[in-house]
């Protein structure tokens, strides 16, 4: 478990490399240079999308290069659009049936969030906390009731295959 030193100068060395160790840590964990600090954490990956300017003042600030997010972002979003696999991915829902469910679930959510959106427009409060409601509580009252659903419709899947059986 612990190591014999041959002399008292290698444990002061060790000491020392221990100490500066140390500081280097408390310095990366207390953000005193957030870039370095982010990159540590991150492991690199967000060395990309920051930069560390100075203001007027002489500060060094670190910013968003949001010139970077956009070229990526936009890349991404082009890739998807144009790749073979999201079209031929389009083709076999389609085939099979789960674009019209998709459609419909599309125009669902538009409906309820153009009127959750009226209604949190509007001077009256119950109207307002309506909207809240519709846009905070219904996905979780949704998911609730489809996973209920799907419970239901296992069990009643499985019920069945045993009353074959």
């Amino acid at each position: 478990m612990s190591r014999n030193y041959e002399s008292l100068k290698e444990l002061r060395i060790k000491k020392k490399l221990l100490k500066e160790e140390l500081n280097d840590l408390e310095n990366l964990l207390t953000f005193k240079n957030t870039k370095e600090s982010l990159s540590a954490f991150t492991n690199g990956l967000t060395d990309q999308y920051l930069e560390e300017k100075v203001d007027k003042d002489g500060e060094e600030k670190v910013v968003l290069r949001k010139d970077v997010i956009a070229k990526q972002l936009t890349s991404e979003v082009k890739d998807m659009f144009i790749s073979k696999n999201t079209a031929m991915g389009i083709a076999s829902s389609a085939l099979k049936g789960n674009t019209l469910d998709n459609i419909v679930r599309l125009g669902t959510t538009a409906l309820v969030g153009n009127y959750a959106k009226r209604n949190m427009r509007s001077s009256n409060w119950k109207k307002k906390l309506l909207g809240i409601a519709l846009i905070y509580i219904a996905p979780i009252a949704l998911k609730f009731v489809r996973k209920k659903l799907e419970s239901y419709q296992k069990n009643k899947s499985v019920s069945s295959l045993e009353q074959l059986i």
